[in-house]
Formats: structure tokens, C-alpha cells, sequence
């Protein structure tokens, strides 16, 4: 699994998180325990992860999408 995306923004981790699984690619979003027991304050990050063989292809999705800002690395 890859990170694409580090963020405390539950909007755009969902709205990626929609765009990948309509595409048909496996992705999470890691560290959601965390961020509920720190108190859902948004202090802690989340990571939306993806399989790493179709990563570059989640990559372009979430670019043609306006979300490149977002994408790690």
C-alpha cells in the first residue's frame, strides 16, 4: 500500500476515497482510530492508502480531479 494523500480534511479524503473506489482501485484511510481518540479535534492527519501497483493510476484520477494539491510525494 502507498499514501497518496495526508490530510485532516474528512471532505477531501472522502471525496477521493468516492473517486477511487468508483474507478475499481482498493484504498483506506489509515489513522481514523487515532483521530477518534484524540478527541475528533482534527489534530492528527488521516492517510488515504492505495494499492501500489495501480498507485500512479490513482495518482492521475485524483489529479484530473482537482486534488493535486493533496497528493504526497
Amino acid at each position: 500500500m502507498q499514501e497518496l494523500i495526508r490530510t485532516n480534511d474528512a471532505v477531501t479524503l472522502s471525496f477521493a476515497e468516492s473517486l477511487l473506489r468508483d474507478a475499481g482501485i482498493l484504498c483506506f484511510v489509515a489513522d481514523q482510530g487515532m483521530s477518534i481518540l484524540e478527541g475528533s479535534l482534527g489534530l492528527l492527519p488521516r492517510r488515504l492508502m492505495v494499492e501500489g501497483e495501480r498507485a500512479d493510476e490513482a495518482r492521475r484520477i485524483l489529479r484530473d480531479a482537482g486534488l493535486e494539491k493533496e497528493l504526497r510525494g
